[in-house]
This record gives structure tokens, sequence and C-alpha cells, in this order.
């Protein structure tokens, strides 16, 4: 049998999906696609799992989109079948999206380089980790493309308008330091996937729907006005006021305990 292009398990309230193509530098096909989404689809259906960790095999952490996925083989019809529109609508897009909505935080353990789509998909975490080693490249001008998997999106919302253009059309290697710097991901580990997991472990008992709604308010604020940014956090308040985890965590400190939260 095949292996799976993803790997999947659950180290106790903790998912890992770990990209599993090696050789291609872990670089997406359409069955990844649909591997990583049935991992998701996994967490989703499992109430005791309140975290993803997603980290990719071998020396690499995602190459982006594997470009034999496209035909170019000559003949009058190639540059319908070389166009990657269609897989970024039906493969690239549908993942970002997913990924945006789970239900649980989600941390990029980034092993190494992350390049194209794999630098959109660190981006697309909630919070990343990276290996001193490890790099981050918007290599899409470099065969005539533009950042997509929401890299257009994230790159200005993480580094301001100056520096991701110039980021996206040189195509310049980003150190994990200056990532951490410039604010694409959060910190820097020699061993990137154990310090995921023990993040993962400390956010899998903290009150998981809160977690993801502060995910959705922060990510869309910049698209309100202050006013209108107002009126979400106090809908979203008064949701999560409706939900164990807000009345256990003000109980217990209340009476001076530590809160037993449960993700409801």
């Amino acid at each position: 049998m095949t292996e799976p292009t993803v790997l999947y398990e659950e180290r106790g309230a903790v998912a890992v999906a770990t990209l599993n193509r090696p050789q291609a530098l872990n670089s997406f096909t359409r069955q990844m696609h649909r591997d990583l989404g049935d991992a998701m689809a996994r967490v989703e259906n499992n109430p005791a799992i309140r975290a993803l960790v997603i980290t990719g095999a071998g020396r690499g952490f995602c190459a982006g989109a594997d470009l034999a996925e496209f035909d170019f083989t000559p003949g009058p019809d190639m540059v319908a079948r070389a166009d990657p529109g269609p897989i970024i609508d039906q493969a690239f897009n549908p993942t970002v999206r997913r990924l945006q909505a789970l239900r649980v935080p989600t941390i990029a353990a980034v092993n190494g380089v992350a390049a194209g789509a794999g630098a959109s998909l660190v981006m697309t975490c909630d919070i990343a980790i990276a290996a001193p080693g490890a790099s981050f490249i918007q290599a899409f001008s470099k065969i005539g493309l533009i950042p997509d998997a929401g890299g257009s999106w994230f790159l200005v919302e993480r580094l301001g308008l100056a520096r991701a253009t110039a980021l996206a059309m040189t195509g310049d290697k980003l150190s994990a330091t200056q990532a951490r710097d410039w604010g694409v991901i959060w910190d820097i580990a020699e061993e990137p996937m154990a310090a995921a997991l023990a993040l993962a472990e400390r956010l899998s008992v903290m009150p998981t729907k809160a977690l993801v709604a502060t995910r959705h308010l922060l990510r869309d604020a910049s698209t309100r006005t202050l006013n209108e940014q107002l009126d979400a956090e106090r809908d979203t308040q008064s949701a999560l006021g409706r939900t164990h985890d807000y009345i256990e965590g003000v109980l217990a400190f209340l009476q001076k305990r530590p809160a037993q939260f449960k993700g409801e």
C-alpha cells in the first residue's frame, strides 16, 4: 500500500498532522490536500482533541505546490492544462479556509524550508515555531506567478505593504530569525516539534472556544471600523458567556482554584 501523504496521530488532547512527502520536500499534490482534509475532519469529529500541530517529514516543512501536478505536455491545449487556477480553487483555497475555520488552535512546527504555498500554510496556522535553520521563500515570482494560498493577504497582514511587496517581488529567502523579528512566526526553537507540542498541550487545557473566537476577532479586525469591532467583541463575549468554560473560569477565579476547562 502507498504510504499516506499526511500522517495523523493523536497524543492525548493534541493531534499531529505530518506532511509526508519528504523526497519532494513535502510539496503539495491533490492527494496531500485530501489527506490533510481527512486529518482536519478527524480533529473536527473528535471533541477530545483540543489542539492541532502541523509539521513536515524529513528536512523540509513544505515546498509549496508540486509542479509535476501541472500538465506541460506539448500540444495546442497546453496553456489550458497548465493553468494553476483550478488546483488553487479546488485544493489550496479549501485547505486554507478549512484550517482557518478549524474548531481548535493550530500550531505549525516548521522543521525546514517553507516555500511558496508552504510559507502560506505556516501563516494560516494560529502560531508558528521554527527551527533555527528554517527559511521562508516567496518563490512565486521565479516562475511568473503571484503569492497564493492566502499568501498575498497574510504577507501584508504580517509584514506591512512595503516589506510584503519587496519580499514577494524578489523571492528572497527569509531566515527564521528575520521571520520572527518581522512577525511571520512566533518563535524559534532548536527542537520546533517539541516546542510546538508543549505549546499545544498548554493550549489544549485552555478554553478552546475562546481561543478560536480570538483568532476570528483578530483576523477580521482590519476589515472593521473600531465601532464595528466593539460590536463584534460584545456579541462574541455574549456568546462565550453562555459556555461552560466561562462559568468555570470565573468560578475558579473567585474560589481561588485551578480552572478545569472542557473546551465547551
